[in-house]
């Protein structure tokens, strides 16, 4: 005898949040891999997975959309000592946030 419930289980898989930090520090490939990242973290739905994978996801998310925005401002800018200036400083913080969650996901640590 088979018995199934339909009650909601929550995703305890880390290796989706793995996946998405690797292409996060895959940046220089010409941002394709956060881009593709950024779909990939988008199209999940919250309430599948664990309170410590939904943490990580949010973080991805909000890291690889205020990177992105950062070197649009970037390109928008007129001045080329500022427009550099903000890529710089731009892609060392999204390392560090990309570093350190990845590091906490390794723990087990919510972000």
């Amino acid at each position: 005898m088979i018995s199934t419930t339909s009650s909601r289980i929550a995703l305890d898989d880390h290796s989706l949040g793995h996946l998405l930090y690797g292409l996060m520090l895959a940046f220089p490939l010409f941002l394709l891999p956060p881009i593709l990242g950024l779909v990939i973290n988008c199209s999940q739905k919250s309430h599948k997975m664990s309170q410590l994978l939904y943490s990580h996801i949010r973080w991805q998310r909000w890291s690889i959309v205020t990177m992105l925005s950062l070197l649009v401002l970037a390109y928008i800018v007129s001045q080329t000592w500022l427009a550099i200036t903000l890529v710089v400083l731009s892609l060392f913080w999204f390392c560090h946030r990309t570093i350190k969650g990845w590091m906490a996901l390794v723990d087990g640590q919510p972000i």
